[in-house]
């Protein structure tokens, strides 16, 4: 659990990843020594993971997104995982109920680059069937934001 600093301190570095510690203390009105001891925590604890930039991959020449479910061969999702995560433009992969085993997020340049990613994908041994579906947008783009504010609340 967060309590409502924490939610401040993850929202304030949701906003603006760069702020040093010392910023985040006087934004926050708290000592710089709480601010580093939440972050500290939260980091042991695994809220708090890390602080990557944020990346527009349409701008970098990834304009096309796209999801596909896989079926593989039962017992096998260790190896097929590790071989999806050798292929730079599977960005996500989740192990799922229902139809499928695995749901991957893939980024391509076009359809035929596209193309050419799902071929790698079902070249996997294990891979026994795929079906893809392309994100025509995002509406709602990858947030924690609501979850952080519920805590405000």
């Amino acid at each position: 659990m967060v309590d409502a600093l924490d939610a401040r301190l993850l929202l304030l570095l949701t906003d603006e990843p760069r702020l040093g510690v010392l910023e985040c203390s006087r934004r926050l009105g708290v000592a710089r020594g709480t601010v580093q001891a939440r972050m500290d925590r939260l980091e042991e604890r695994g809220v708090l993971t890390g602080f990557p930039p944020a990346l527009d991959l349409a701008a970098m020449g990834y304009g096309l997104t796209a999801f596909a479910v896989l079926e593989i061969a039962q017992g096998k999702r260790a190896p097929v995982t590790a071989r999806l995560g050798e292929i730079p433009e599977v960005c996500e992969v989740h192990a799922t109920t229902g139809e499928g085993d695995l749901l991957i997020r893939v980024v391509a340049r076009d359809n035929d680059d596209l193309q050419r990613v799902i071929d790698q994908v079902v070249e996997i041994e294990w891979v026994r069937r795929t079906s893809t579906s392309i994100a025509l947008s995002t509406p709602v783009a990858p947030r924690v934001r609501p979850l952080l504010e519920r805590v405000l609340r």
